[in-house]
């Protein structure tokens, strides 16, 4: 589903490189955690899978499809891509900007061109689906900082996508929500979609993931392996500054 080889990516020509020589393998259906110390490039390489940072040299094929700085300023091409793959970024107010919950959940679906019946019908089962639909009509910044997160994450569901890309999604939550929210991206992952997420928070998302990528603070991959015999190994875990 998701390949990439050799990956590198610096932010500004010159600057030191985010991620150096990265090669990853994502399968339809897996689900994998990437863990490693701040300033790694974790944000960096979920942002580069969804096509917001390009890579500066190495290959990106999602689905068997090269995606390119080229190929993503086709507009119809970069519309099926975002649609196939959902971002939910660590800040939710970065994702945030409609003025009312429900048109936040509907804006990906309209963009889709869909039409307004089947618009509401997502919104109505994406706000059941997240238990937030007494927030209908709320405004997000209003919200709460879990009440965001569930709308981010009800506006990346609406969308359907078969991959669900996610920054450090426990973040600033509360440990009830916590766990509400691993519940249902683990029923989401056993529905068929492929799961990929930053986390340094283990024990809420214990059962979710099956691998694990360690990125080390050079910027490259340190092990890649079963996801609780890697968090299970204290020493390496240690020796990467990771706990």
């Amino acid at each position: 589903m998701i390949e990439l080889t050799g990956v590198s990516c610096s932010y500004a020509e010159g600057e030191v490189e985010v991620l150096r020589d990265l090669d990853l393998r994502v399968g339809r259906g897996d689900s994998v955690a990437l863990i490693g110390p701040n300033g790694c490039g974790k944000s960096t390489l979920l942002k580069l899978l969804n096509g917001l940072t390009p890579a500066r040299t190495g290959r990106y094929v999602f689905d068997g499809e090269a995606i390119t700085p080229e190929r993503l300023r086709q507009a119809p091409f970069a519309r099926r891509f975002h649609q196939r793959i959902g971002f939910l970024f660590q800040n939710s107010d970065a994702q945030l900007f409609c003025p009312l919950v429900h048109e936040e959940i509907a804006f990906g679906p309209r963009q889709m061109g869909l039409a307004e019946p089947e618009v509401a019908r997502r919104v109505a089962d994406c706000l059941d689906l997240l238990g937030i639909a007494a927030l209908r009509d709320r405004v997000p910044y209003h919200l709460s900082g879990g009440e965001k997160r569930k709308v981010a994450l009800a506006s990346v569901l609406a969308l359907d996508p078969e991959v669900l890309v996610l920054d450090e999604p426990m973040t600033g939550l509360d440990p009830r929500t916590k766990q509400s929210l691993r519940e249902l991206l683990v029923a989401l992952n056993a529905a068929g979609k492929t799961v990929l997420g930053s986390t340094h928070d283990f024990k809420y998302v214990e059962g979710l993931f099956r691998t694990a990528v360690v990125l080390g603070a050079d910027h490259r991959v340190a092990r890649v392996g079963p996801y609780q015999e890697i968090i299970e190994d204290e020493r390496f875990l240690r020796a990467q500054n990771i706990l």
